[in-house]
């Protein structure tokens, strides 16, 4: 991974939805799902974004992708700033960046063959000669590990992890730099996930392909993933690499988290971290660290000033959390305060 080439830069991104009210169905408040966040994917990693639902991660890929229009921001990739392309140029722009959804059977036509919808990319993106597109569907589809005698049958026909290979096909159909995942393998059974996170590892090393992979699932993140994004309630609550992220958390939601992964080693016994209450509304959100309402550990101080992503670790600046109280934690191995 060549960390030095940035491919995608967000910068202060925020979703805002309009709530509307009244008989003149005018604008009464807002759903704040992205709420000031800012990262960076380098060019052939996997950039993982995890949090509970609601917290906005999937709509951070979609406002990326200008699926849904950013309320403000930046989003700059590979030296473009996409927010400023008018949608001709953000459509030609698309074939750069493709996503991978949830659903395989709602996101392709249930009409269409298998070749017409992979063709149909093609057409869109005008990518690939004409002559070569059929040979090209082949190509994909045992790419993926399905069939040239697949290629004329319909949705239907597949199993859901076989529909999850031609959604991964249609992304590849078009040559794209930056994959989004957008909680691609969890509808499938766990066998199915395995083998679909490996399909994709596979095809980002042959392909020299960058994910944002989006998912709720910390222990399928931690197979696929170089570094991981916290999110919670819009907010990027921690961000490192794998290793230090997962030996070492900073932020106490990460370690609820992780404390929620089932072990397969009955000998070591694991410290659950139940947290209490529910996720506040986006509508309203808490001041200061929005957090503090479900943290054991809040003070006065979280409950007013919000928190900046800071590291404490000089040998790791890349590993960075959004706490008050990080030194106090690492001291005490995140006892509650009294």
């Amino acid at each position: 991974m060549d960390k030095q080439k940035e491919l995608l830069n967000v910068k202060n991104l925020k979703q805002y939805f309009p709530i509307k009210g009244g008989f003149f169905g005018r604008t009464v408040n807002h759903v704040k799902a992205v709420d000031d966040v800012s990262f960076t994917v380098y060019e052939g990693e996997t950039l993982s974004i995890v949090g509970e639902s609601g917290c906005g991660k999937s709509t951070t890929g979609r406002a990326i992708l200008r699926l849904d229009e950013p309320t403000s921001g930046s989003v700059e990739f590979d030296g473009t700033d996409l927010l400023s392309l008018n949608k001709k140029e953000m459509n030609q722009m698309r074939k750069n960046l493709q996503i991978i959804f949830q659903d395989p059977y709602a996101s392709i036509n249930p009409r269409h063959t298998v070749r017409q919808i992979l063709t149909e990319a093609m057409e869109i993106q005008n990518v690939w000669p004409k002559e070569q597109r059929n040979d090209k569907v082949i190509e994909l589809l045992e790419t993926v590990g399905l069939g040239a005698h697949q290629a004329d049958r319909l949705p239907h026909e597949f199993s859901g992890g076989q529909r999850q290979r031609i959604g991964i096909a249609r992304a590849l159909s078009v040559n794209p730099k930056l994959i989004i995942a957008d909680e691609a393998v969890s509808a499938l059974d766990v066998s199915i996930q395995a083998q679909v996170l490996n399909l994709l590892k596979k095809l980002q090393r042959e392909f020299k392909l960058t994910y944002l992979f989006i998912s709720h699932d910390l222990g399928v993140v931690r197979h696929i993933s170089d570094r991981i994004i916290v999110m919670y309630l819009g907010k990027i609550v921690e961000i490192g690499d794998k290793k230090s992220l997962f030996e070492n958390p900073k932020h106490p939601y990460t370690k609820s988290l992780l404390s929620a992964i089932p072990s397969t080693d009955v000998d070591k016994k694991k410290e659950r971290i139940i947290l209490k209450g529910d996720v506040p509304s986006p509508i309203d959100p808490p001041k200061g660290c929005r957090f503090h309402t479900r943290c054991p550990f809040a003070t006065e101080l979280c409950r007013t000033e919000a928190p900046e992503l800071r590291s404490t670790d000089e040998n790791n600046l890349d590993h960075q959390a959004a706490c008050h109280h990080m030194e106090k934690f690492e001291a005490e191995s995140l006892q509650p305060m009294a």
